[in-house]
């Protein structure tokens, strides 16, 4: 499910520099003996410092820069000492470290304390400070300071203690001799310390972002935390209230402050494991596990602290175990940006959608003896690392002192797409709609956690065009489509979480129970944790977070639907003239379009974005309209520019993802220009390609989403030459063809005037509105469309006579003059007009002579038509 990717290997990067130094130092050609090289700390800038033993009796302190891959010698004890903690500061001129009295009785330091924590100066090596000596283990961390800064004369260390109180020493600093650096003051270093934090159980580091978060309880937990800036000034960022056993930290515990080697923990010391991780675009979760007692369970709760939620699960772990056994048993929690692994080695694997908490079926849970990260060596033994990095984790085997980053196997991912039972998917029964939920997580962790990689797309599309048929409980398209356009907004704003489209299954009214339960795992939602922020940079962007989230709890549907659009698309349709709001409409659409012809720079196999389509240039400006105005609505903080490059980015996407599944699906079937040649019957390969396209609009037709111009076109190309023509106009009767312009003249042009042909294009004429038809029947040499277009030419002319004559179609007889008989009807109206206004010549005659009557009325409208004189 992971892969690993080797960062750090304690005994190739740094144990055989050390085996050369110490063949040096005993001048020896090789150095056989033993160097017991131990990881000490990582610092923010990815530092890592360690000790080893040297030949001579001797203990050393080295840095290994992971960025230059070289290897520093910072101090040399003269004796072996154990090294319990470390810290350097930025500019490499001291060094603090607490020495564990672990040693034998008769090489211990004196004073006989449990724990001796001094302040070196090593540039140059001057001078040594005692900063505590007492009976409890304490833990060191410089502050990291401005790097921009050119000179630093202070260092501000972190001395954190067993007893439970934070001290912050402000070391003022000095230069001699233009080049050492050496404390300004020792002996006043006891008159620098600050308590900053009284009474904690549990504390925490975070180096990346310098903040220390830790747990005080009076009547309950309470975690805080402090924010240190550059500026060296600090406050109080966060207060959140925690549920929490009594007896969860018996001691206290230290989290990411380095690695003891002589205080090893048991399990039983260890009733809650806690770690908190953040996110710089503002998300916060804090996860924390504790092992039943009495039950083959595990329960772990993450806060999103960033969604204002808590969701608490309960696993089964089956009865394979000694109860003793799985009672000391505590997942592995990794950060993955927009996932949260939880791991328990030989069980499960849960990846918690961080983003979209509100349904299960977005989270991916496997199961299984065969779970495995693919560590040589036992979870319990692997410290899970800080990382800047959103799309990944950093692993550290301490037995074996290597560092891995860790990834999600996209190949995995895809194995559990293109499988019908996927074996280690934890599932109710053993019927294929049981996979779904998993087919659905696999295909979210794909689109929007590793989406950006365009031969992963193209795979997924291939896994779409071979399971054309829609599962029971999702539609693999929708999904698809919905959360590959939410990839290009979630870095965003966590806010954009609950205001754009993700996924189907949010709008479904019944929501197939597969989709709201894992077998064997119960979870349990906490709604309003009741966080206390304040702060600047992060700290804002979460407090909004968390305030947008409730505001968003409090309004009906605020996650936007493109089927909102429908009135207002089909108001815009039914416009004639050009108006001031299409202008703005059609100005929306070319944005898009500009952008599309940007991205599609490379050859086009598939005749899109070639032709004038009107209805979906209005649809595709439409969209970006009211998705600008759902964003301004609910998200004014994003900004009038931000929001308005989101909205044609997301449209434009949307027609670059229809047109991928179409040149793909074009690819695969090797189509080439004649699959548009209307005068041909579709092969089997054309068939697949045209029940493909219809799945996408089927797929579509409920979300009222835009496709690229020529689409339809394509699709009515493709249904003429597949479809019998009955099944054909049905369609159109329907709603599921849309003609198009393009499409009807190579119908009329194309087509001879065979007897099916002939029907088939009259029936089409009869479908169409008027504008278009009277553009479309100059298209075709027929005498239906002769007549057509005689009629229309007679009444125009007519019309033209009414207004100069005065002779128009008007009061009360309007209902009763019938179009498609135009002279007759025009010389009864006359004719009545005149019997009104004047005597009838045949009032007092008995017989009245029909075939001058007929002459009359043939003359008369030959004069009107300009054949002949009056």
């Amino acid at each position: 499910m992971l892969q690993l990717e080797q960062q750090f290997d304690l005994h190739t990067d740094v144990e055989s520099e050390i085996f050369r130094k110490e063949a040096s130092a005993c001048r020896v050609t090789e150095y056989t003996g033993a160097v017991d090289a131990r990881i000490l700390n990582i610092e923010s800038d990815g530092g890592i410092l360690y000790s080893w033993k040297g030949a001579t009796g001797t203990t050393r302190i080295g840095k290994y820069n992971s960025n230059t891959k070289q290897n520093k010698l910072l101090y040399s004890f003269d004796k072996q000492v154990c090294v319990s903690s470390c810290s350097l500061n930025m500019e490499e001129t001291l060094l603090a470290v607490s020495l564990a009295q672990n040693a034998p009785a008769e090489e211990r330091l004196r004073p006989m304390s449990k724990c001796l924590t001094l302040l070196i100066e090593i540039h140059p090596i001057n001078n040594t400070k005692v900063l505590k000596a007492v009976d409890c283990r304490v833990k060191v961390q410089f502050l990291h300071q401005d790097t921009t800064r050119k000179s630093v004369l202070e260092s501000h260390l972190l001395l954190l203690t067993e007893d439970g109180y934070v001290d912050l020493y402000h070391v003022l600093l000095t230069k001699q001799e233009g080049y050492r650096v050496v404390m300004a003051n020792p002996e006043r270093l006891a008159k620098t310390v600050e308590r900053i934090v009284e009474d904690l159980s549990w504390v925490q580091w975070d180096g990346h972002t310098q903040r220390l978060y830790f747990l005080t309880r009076k009547d309950k937990f309470i975690m805080r935390c402090i924010q240190f800036y550059s500026q060296h000034s600090c406050e109080t960022v966060m207060e959140l209230p925690l549920d929490l056993p009594a007896n969860a930290f018996p001691t206290v515990k230290f989290v990411s402050l380095g690695f003891d080697h002589y205080h090893v923990e048991r399990p039983e010391e260890e009733p809650l494991r806690m770690i908190v991780f953040t996110n710089r675009i503002g998300s916060m979760c804090i996860c924390y596990s504790q092992p039943l007692q009495d039950k083959q369970e595990v329960l772990y709760t993450v806060v999103l602290v960033h969604k204002d939620c808590s969701k608490m699960f309960k696993v089964s772990l089956g009865g394979e175990q000694p109860r003793q056994e799985v009672a000391h048993h505590h997942p592995l929690f990794i950060p993955m940006g927009y996932y949260m692994l939880v791991y328990l080695q030989g069980h499960f694997l849960h990846c918690i959608n961080t983003r979209q908490e509100e349904k299960l079926c977005h989270s991916l849970f496997l199961s299984g003896p065969d779970v495995d990260l693919g560590l040589q060596c036992q979870a319990a033994e692997v410290t899970v690392l800080h990382s800047e990095e959103e799309s990944c984790g950093r692993l550290l085997d301490l037995v074996s002192g290597k560092i891995h980053a860790a990834e999600l196997s996209s190949a995995y991912l895809l194995q559990i797409l293109r499988s019908e039972t996927p074996s280690r998917c934890r599932s109710s029964s053993s019927s294929s709609s049981t996979v779904h939920p998993q087919h659905l997580a696999a295909l979210h962790c794909l689109l929007v956690y590793m989406g950006n990689d365009p031969s992963l797309e193209l795979q997924i599309i291939e896994w779409l065009c071979d399971n054309v048929i829609a599962f029971e409980s999702f539609d693999q398209i929708q999904e698809f489509i919905l959360a590959s356009l939410y990839r290009i907004s979630y870095n965003k704003s966590v806010s954009l979480d609950k205001v754009l489209p993700y996924s189907s299954v949010f709008d479904m009214k019944d929501v197939p129970v597969c989709l709201l339960e894992i077998p064997g795992v119960l979870c349990s939602t906490e709604l309003h944790i009741k966080a206390a922020l304040k702060g600047k940079g992060f700290w804002t962007e979460l407090q909004w977070n968390t305030e947008r989230t409730k505001y968003l709890d409090a309004v009906p549907n605020p996650r936007y639907r493109t089927s909102h659009i429908k009135a207002d698309w089909d108001k815009l349709r039914s416009e004639r003239k050009a108006s001031s709001h299409m202008n703005h409409i059609e100005e929306n659409t070319k944005k898009v379009l500009s952008m599309v012809d940007t991205w599609c720079l490379d050859k086009k196999l598939v005749p899109l974005f070639q032709e004038e389509d009107h209805q979906q240039r209005v649809l595709i400006g439409l969209t970006v309209d009211k998705l600008r105005e759902h964003l301004n609505r609910h998200l004014p903080r994003l900004g009038k520019k931000k929001t308005d490059s989101l909205v044609v980015c997301y449209v434009a996407k949307l027609l670059e993802l229809i047109r991928h599944m179409l040149e793909s699906v074009w690819l695969k079937y090797e189509l080439g220009p004649r699959a548009l040649c209307l005068k041909q019957q579709a092969s089997s390969a054309e068939w697949s390609v045209f029940h493909f396209m219809f799945r996408i609009l089927e797929a579509t037709r409920g979300l009222c989403l835009p496709f690229p111009p020529g689409f339809h076109t394509l699709v009515a190309v493709f249904a003429v030459r597949c479809l019998p023509h009955h099944i054909f106009l049905q369609y159109i009767d329907h709603g599921f063809l849309q003609l198009t312009e393009t499409f009807l003249s190579r119908l009329m042009t194309d087509l001879d005037n065979s007897d099916a042909n002939e029907r088939l294009k009259f029936s089409i004429l009869k479908r169409l509105p008027e504008p278009m038809e009277q553009r479309i029947y100059h298209m075709w040499d027929h005498p239906v469309s002769s007549a057509s277009i005689s009629r229309e030419y007679v009444r125009s002319l007519l019309e033209k006579h009414d207004k100069n004559k005065g002779f128009a179609f008007t009061g009360r007889d309007k209902s009763s003059f019938r179009p498609e008989f135009l002279p007759l009807s025009y010389l009864a109206k006359v004719l009545s007009d005149i019997e009104e206004q004047a005597l009838n010549p045949f009032e007092e005659q008995e017989n009245v002579d029909a075939s001058f009557v007929e002459e009359t009325a043939l003359k008369q409208t030959l004069i009107l038509l300009g054949f002949e004189e009056k």
